[in-house]
């Protein structure tokens, strides 16, 4: 079952990437989260959405805007590792509280708590449309690599705070989009040694048996394909009505992370 939700939702959400504000991990990292440890799941979304993103600057990659990289993915790199490291030290804390349905126990931990409250949060900014408004000046865009860098290393939300930030740079779509992956790429590997050095190097033979690993390979084909058709619909797609559709779901799926459902 893992295979089959994980590679539907990879597919769809990658090719809504490129048009949407949205990243690849704000509806598969709770993919995961259906049948891993949230910890884990965002770890696994790491390795899905790097090599998504290498996969997408091998398709626009050409076209970005390197002096706006540097400006953004180098704060951003620094604060994923940092997010990471907290994501790390929350996944150890104890639950805060249990309670029983139909005789089954569910838990309420903090790390799943602090993360549903992110998803709300970065919902709400594509569901109010004042968000959209609001001018964020040139000075600002590595506070914007800051701010994504650091919620993307604790819970994979990153890309709703990246377009925020780097769609005010007045740069055309394609250079935007490639400007955008490019950053993305280097947050994503500077995420990914923390949790190298945390999750997977103390929990690797667990999620060797739980079958993570063949998930995320099903995962990065899936993206991959997603991308591919999302390119091809690139310049013919607007996507305001999916955009809202994604943050209601986000929302629904932050209340059952939250109650300790998922």
């Amino acid at each position: 079952m893992e295979f089959v939700v994980v590679s539907i939702v990879a597919i769809v959400v990658s090719g809504l990437t490129f048009f949407s504000g949205f990243g690849l991990g704000t509806l598969l990292m709770p993919a995961f989260a259906l049948f891993f440890p949230v910890e884990a799941a965002v770890a696994a979304t790491a390795i899905v959405h790097l090599a998504n993103n290498l996969f997408k600057v091998g398709l626009i990659g050409k076209h970005a805007d390197f002096k706006v990289v540097i400006r953004f993915a180098i704060p951003a790199s620094i604060a994923a590792a940092l997010g990471a490291y907290v994501l790390s030290f929350i996944s150890d804390l104890n639950y805060l509280m249990s309670y029983q349905i139909g005789g089954k126990e569910y838990f309420i931990t903090p790390v799943k708590l602090i993360i549903a409250l992110l998803m709300i949060v970065f919902a709400l900014i594509e569901l109010i449309p004042q968000f959209s408004n609001i001018q964020i000046k040139d000075k600002y865009i590595p506070l914007g690599g800051v701010l994504s860098g650091f919620f993307g290393g604790i819970s994979g939300h990153q890309g709703a705070l990246r377009t925020a930030f780097l769609v005010r740079t007045g740069l055309e779509k394609n250079a935007l989009i490639g400007t955008m992956v490019t950053s993305a790429v280097v947050v994503d590997i500077s995420r990914l040694i923390v949790y190298g050095i945390t999750f997977f190097s103390k929990d690797i033979a667990v999620m060797e048996q739980q079958g993570i690993f063949n998930v995320i390979l099903v995962g990065i084909a899936a993206a991959f394909i997603g991308a591919f058709i999302g390119r091809k619909l690139l310049d013919k797609v607007t996507l305001q009505g999916i955009q809202i559709t994604v943050a209601i779901m986000l929302l629904i799926l932050s209340i059952g992370l939250a109650s300790g459902i998922i």
